[in-house]
């Protein structure tokens, strides 16, 4: 009898399993059993061990965005009435209260504490700043249509005030954040679901992430046989092996690319099975290089269609970045002037020559232009590049950056680590023929040797700081130049100017990567 009810088991067992075992063997354990290959769920801070419970960091990470801006919430209102009124007013509690409550409101409003957009992406900080015009909007609706006295003096400087405090509160979040996943903890186990080649291209644009927030856990691939691995990530199954994959890692997402055999009532099933584990389902579409704006769902006769919108060349976004150039690169210049006067006399004091150095460009549309730069070098420091090339001093294939160049001078080295040699580019700026943010501005001999590709950086006016001045400056090689600037022509946008300016200022002062 009881010989007959294990066999009965063994059978059930082998009936629900059967799909896994045909491309996995199976090791027993202690504890459950789990695929030869595929890495047990760790139970460290931030995950919660057991069947399908996934990463819990969201949880966390929401709690403390909500305490923060309950807290930054409180700091606002009380500077903004010492600012406004020089003093605590009696009905302070009630004005705390309703700010306080209205301001965490107006954030869930915006999206900025829904777990998709917690922690990676420009998406979290747009949140705070839409949360932002929905308080004021409300706070004048309010005041107009129940008559309500309100400050306007008040209103106008508690708004800004708790938008700047929620910003760098996400910052510092962020810093911890990336800290903690660094340690190897609140990191989301994935299995990737696709074909060898999508997955593996997948599997590599998730490493290239700057959150680092995902732990490849294992691979559900077609065509896979005899391969244990995928670019370091265990081969654990077929694609209708997924969610045995989850159940045995305890993953909380799964990512599917690119598998054509895995669409439509397949993939609906596996999104039913995934929501009763409490599993994410993320889909890639196969374009790895297009910015999350950009891209959009647009129904058609019950059919979802991913929109991709063309990248911004003209109109008022362009106007604003234009702006943002005259505004910005005029008062850099003027609070930078007693400086670079500074700067240049010690050029002059340290080696022969002028100050400034006007070189040749290729800008917008293959247009060339004289930049402005000071000068880092030896006067005759051109006529002796070739002989430089000729020893092995060019690690790159188009750019020449030679880390120990013998034609810089003592202040040039200095210069050149801070960059306070691109400053009098601002020139260029004022004069429309650069922005304060793009591709570098290429030489005509190194525009000569540029593939297809890289001719798209000619598209928009060069800059003086980009994606590769804040991503490693001149430790990069041709390739990731290339990859950055290209993403960063196709995805531009004022916020991400404005964040590229900031890390700049990091990058600069910490002086990394740059000779």
């Amino acid at each position: 009898m009881l010989g007959a009810e294990s066999s009965r088991n063994s059978k059930v067992v082998e009936v629900q399993t059967r799909p896994f075992m045909q491309t996995m063997a199976v090791a027993e354990v202690s504890g459950p059993s789990l695929p030869i290959g595929l890495p047990a769920p760790r139970e460290s801070a931030g995950q919660q061990p057991g069947r399908g419970g996934g990463s819990r960091w969201p949880e966390a990470y929401r709690r403390r965005l909500i305490a923060g801006d309950l807290a930054g919430g409180i700091v606002a209102v009380i500077a903004a009435l010492m600012l406004r009124f020089g003093q605590i007013p009696d009905h302070t509690l009630v004005t705390l209260v309703l700010t306080v409550a209205a301001w965490v409101a107006s954030v869930g409003v915006a999206r900025g504490y829904q777990s998709r957009y917690l922690g990676s992406g420009a998406d979290e900080y747009s949140a705070v700043v839409r949360a932002g015009a929905l308080l004021l909007g409300a706070v004048t609706f309010a005041s107009y249509t129940l008559k309500m006295e309100v400050s306007r003096g008040f209103v106008f400087t508690v708004v800004p005030l708790v938008v700047c405090i929620a910003l760098v509160l996400r910052k510092v979040l962020r810093t911890w954040l990336s800290r903690r996943r660094a340690e190897g903890k609140y990191l989301q186990r994935t299995i990737v679901v696709g074909t060898v080649d999508s997955a593996t291209e997948l599997i590599r644009e998730l490493r290239r992430s700057q959150t680092k927030s995902f732990d490849l856990a294992g691979a559900c691939v077609t065509g896979a046989e005899g391969l244990a691995d995928i670019d370091g990530v265990p081969v654990v199954g077929d694609p209708r092996d997924a969610v045995f994959a989850v159940d045995f890692s305890d993953a909380s997402i799964v990512a599917v690319s690119g598998h054509p055999g895995l669409s439509g009532q397949d993939l609906r099933r596996l999104a039913w099975e995934l929501e009763e584990r409490q599993v994410d389902l993320v889909i890639s579409p196969g374009i790895f290089e297009v910015a999350g704006p950009r891209l959009s769902i647009r129904a058609e006769a019950g059919v979802s269609l991913l929109h991709l919108e063309r990248p911004a060349r003209s109109g008022a976004r362009m106007v604003v970045k234009r702006v943002h150039d005259l505004v910005l690169g005029s008062l850099i210049g003027v609070l930078a002037l007693p400086v670079l006067l500074v700067v240049a006399l010690a050029i002059r004091l340290d080696s022969k020559g002028p100050a400034l150095f006007r070189q040749v460009r290729i800008g917008e549309r293959g247009q060339e232009f004289s930049i402005f730069k000071f000068r880092t070098m030896v006067v005759d420091a051109e006529s002796r590049k070739d002989d430089l090339v000729a020893v092995g001093h060019d690690a790159n294939s188009v750019l020449f950056k030679a880390e120990h160049d013998p034609r810089i001078t003592r202040v040039g080295r200095y210069l050149r680590r801070f960059s306070v040699d691109e400053v009098p580019q601002l020139l260029n700026v004022l004069l429309g023929q650069m922005s304060l943010v793009g591709p570098r501005p290429g030489l005509p001999s190194e525009v000569a040797k540029y593939e297809t590709d890289a001719t798209r950086r000619l598209r928009v006016r060069p800059g003086m700081t980009g994606l590769w001045q804040v991503s490693g400056r001149s430790t990069l090689d041709w390739e990731q130049t290339v990859r950055l600037d290209l993403w960063y022509v196709d995805n531009w946008s004022s916020a991400l100017d404005l964040q590229i300016l900031v890390r700049t200022a990091r990058a600069v002062l910490g002086g990394s990567g740059a000779y």
